[in-house]
Order: C-alpha cells, then structure tokens, then sequence
C-alpha cells in the first residue's frame, strides 16, 4: 500500500506547478530553439524550484533530446558534421574529469575557471570592432571546445557554452549554427538519457510531467525557427555572445557559492 500513497502526495505537487513549469518549459525550448543553445540557463534552475531536481534534471535532458531531433529533422543538410563529430569525440574526453570533480563534490575552481575564460571572451568580443574569427576549422580550438563541454557537462550538465564559443568564431550562419549545435545535442542528450534510464533516474513521474510539457514546447520550437531565420550573422554573433556573458556570470555566482534564486 506504500507505493499508492507516494504517489498520492507526489502529483500534487506537480500538478499545483504546472502553469509555472509549463511557462520555464516555454522559455528554454524558445531559448534553445532561437541560438541553439541556453536553455540549461533557464530550465533546470528555475524548474527545481517547482518540481523536485530528481525530475527537472531528467526533464530537460527529455525536452533536450526533442528540441534536438526536431531541428535536425528541419535543417539537416545544414549540419556541419565534421565540426559535430569533432566536438562529441574530444567530449568524450572531458566527461571523466566532469563526473569526477561532481564526485568529489569540489567542482567550484573548475566552474571558476570556465566561467572567467568564458565571460572575458564573450565581453573582449562583444567589445572590440572585430571579434576573434577562424576562417576555417581548428583542431586546436575544436578540442578545447569539445574538452571543456564534457567537463562542463560531466559537472553541471552545461555543455553548450564551449560549444556555442566555437561557432560564434566560426561566423556560421544562424541556421547552420543551430543545426550544427543539434547535430551534437541530440546524440550527446540521448546517451544522459540512458545513464538516467540506467539508474532509475527516469521515472514514470518524469514522463508524465514531459507529456504535460510537450504541448508548449512544440510551438516555442517553431517560434525560435523562425526568429532564427530572421537574424543576420553579425546580430546573431552578438545574441550569442550577449548569451554567453548571461551563462558564464551564472557560472560565476555559483562558483562563488552565490544563489540566484
């Protein structure tokens, strides 16, 4: 009989939330859908404060995965696939460090560290007249990127800043930028999907809050394709920046042992 009564107390809880989650669903998939990344900035922190982080966490990686696979199924031949592949591989490399300072539950210089290369980058770019540019693919800079999206992923399930450093260089159009994005969203989501799967962080209460969810969050993908479409390269570049001075200050904060909430 223990099992009905969780239940009972846990849905509604969810379901007292749901206008709230429902709205920061609405703003992170906009977010994600329109650069191509962000949403970790607003989804997961706010959606822990309505619903329990066993189920945010989960939750987003979900709308993460959707969010990727409809963009790829819109613009794939816009994916850049050898920068893609590039970045998941060398990942791969800095997941382990990721997962091991979550571990040993001393992150914070870490997380320091990115988010002063990240904000100083961003604010140096946006600043000068001719931000930082690669003509061409860089192995050197592809392999930072990629290193310190898994550490960052490993740790604190933000890949994108890196990833998002990278393209903004490149100058990609803002269609081939979120599609090259997703080309390494939705396989790198799929595999956090499996370890939850595996470890029984994937609950039916997660499903059922993703099924709430996905209604809102299919038209915040069709709004964000088309306020993509719109932005020239140079506005967009600055968008991303602009995106990326907002992640690395809330990097900073929580390096600093700051709550935003």
């Amino acid at each position: 009989m223990a099992p009905p009564q969780a239940s009972k107390l846990r849905l509604p809880a969810i379901a007292t939330a749901t206008p709230e989650v429902l709205a920061i669903v609405f703003a992170a998939t906009l977010i994600r859908s329109t650069l191509g990344f962000g949403e970790a900035l607003v989804a997961v922190p706010l959606l822990a404060i309505f619903i329990p982080l066993q189920v945010a966490a989960p939750l987003a990686a979900l709308l993460s995965v959707t969010v990727a696979g409809l963009v790829l199924a819109q613009d794939w031949d816009q994916v850049h696939l050898p920068s893609a592949a590039w970045l998941l591989g060398t990942t791969a490399l800095g997941l382990p460090l990721g997962l091991l300072l979550l571990k040993c539950g001393h992150p914070r210089g870490v997380e320091g560290a990115l988010a002063g290369f990240i904000l100083t980058f961003s604010l140096y770019s946006l600043a000068v007249r001719a931000p930082p540019e690669l003509k061409r693919d860089h192995v050197g800079w592809l392999s930072l990127c990629g290193f310190c999206a898994g550490v960052l992923g490993g740790a604190y399930g933000m890949n994108g800043p890196p990833l998002a450093l990278y393209g903004a260089m490149r100058r990609w159009p803002a269609r081939r930028f979120r599609a090259t994005l997703q080309g390494y969203f939705f396989p790198a989501s799929a595999l956090v999907l499996l370890g939850y799967r595996a470890t029984g962080v994937w609950t039916p209460e997660v499903t059922r809050t993703y099924l709430w969810a996905l209604p809102v969050a299919l038209p915040a993908v069709l709004i964000g394709r088309l306020l993509n479409r719109r932005m020239r390269v140079e506005a967009f570049v600055r968008w991303v920046y602009v995106g990326l001075v907002a992640v690395g200050a809330l990097l900073l904060c929580q390096a600093l042992g700051l709550s935003l909430s």
